[in-house]
C-alpha cells in the first residue's frame, strides 16, 4: 500500500533553513506528481507547493513563493521541501502527498513532520 514519511522538522529559527524529506513506497513514485500542505495552528490545510513526475513544473503557494524550493529524487523515491527565511508564521505540520493539490479524501499523504519557527 501507498505510504508516505516525513521527516526533517522539528525547531528551527526564524531565518534558518531546515529541509524536509518524504520518503514514498507502496507506488510508482517517478510517475506521481507530488504535493505539500501544511496545517497552522488554528488554521485550515494550507497547499504549499507541487512539483511533476518528472520535476519539469513546479508550483509554489504566494506564501512561500522566493524562499521554499520542492524538488524529488526519482532514483531514491523521495520528495523534499527546503525551507529557507523562515518565519514564525511557517509553525505548521507539514504533510506530502500522492498526486497533486486538491487533496481529496482518498489523496494519501503521511502523517506530517512538524515544523516550529521560534527564537
Amino acid at each position: 500500500q501507498v505510504q508516505l514519511v516525513e521527516s526533517g522538522g522539528g525547531l528551527a529559527q526564524p531565518g534558518g533553513s531546515p529541509r524536509l524529506s518524504c520518503a514514498a513506497s507502496g507506488f510508482t513514485f517517478s510517475k506521481n506528481a507530488m504535493s505539500w500542505a501544511r496545517l497552522a495552528p488554528g488554521k485550515g490545510l494550507e497547499w504549499v507547493s507541487g512539483i511533476s513526475s518528472d520535476s519539469s513544473d513546479t508550483y509554489y503557494a504566494d506564501s512561500v513563493k522566493g524562499r521554499f524550493t520542492i524538488s524529488r529524487d526519482n532514483f531514491k523515491n523521495t520528495l523534499y521541501l527546503q525551507l529557507n527565511s523562515l518565519k514564525p508564521e511557517d509553525t505548521a505540520l507539514y504533510y506530502c502527498a500522492k498526486d497533486g493539490w486538491p487533496w481529496g479524501a482518498g489523496t494519501a499523504r503521511g502523517q506530517g513532520t512538524q515544523v516550529t519557527v521560534s527564537t
